[in-house]
């Protein structure tokens, strides 16, 4: 595991571009974990990860359906929230196809190891005085070995 980026996320709009920006750096067979508290904004970048690879339809958080596929020009995005699986096993239940796709796990926990070798994990903490983020962007396995410096702008 390599540290490839650390921000700070000041608004809502930040989140989106820097998740927009993050699309240009995905494609099939890509695995992204977003680890952090309720609304610090995992829903949101992966709304700016699905506008960066021209997905369709609403991207909103999958909570009761677990997860939803977007349908993009170079892969299907699939967003899935693992916050009330109870195991690994009720995610390969889902039956989705990791290496045909770009998949984004919200809430991963441990549920995804084995999964892949090579995924971007980010932790997103909140501040408790304000509305910013703090973002820590690490690399596992072929990411390690990328370059990121994403700037997030206003």
């Amino acid at each position: 595991m390599r540290v490839l980026q650390e921000l700070i996320i000041e608004n809502e709009q930040q989140m989106q571009n820097l998740g927009q920006k993050l699309a240009a750096f995905l494609s099939k067979g890509d695995l992204v974990l977003l680890n952090g508290p309720l609304g610090a904004g995992k829903t949101t970048m992966t709304r700016g990860i699905g506008k960066g690879l021209q997905a369709s339809g609403t991207i909103q958080s999958p909570t009761f359906v677990l997860a939803r596929t977007h349908q993009t020009p170079t892969a299907p995005l699939v967003h899935v929230d693992a916050y009330r699986l109870g195991s690994a096993v009720e995610l390969d239940d889902l039956d989705i196809d990791f290496e045909r796709s770009i998949v984004v796990v919200e809430w991963p926990r441990d549920f995804t190891q084995g999964l892949s070798d090579d995924w971007l994990e980010i932790e997103i903490s909140r501040d408790r005085d304000s509305d910013s983020r703090m973002l820590r962007i690490k690399g596992h396995g072929k990411w390690q070995k990328r370059e990121l410096n994403i700037d997030p702008g206003n």
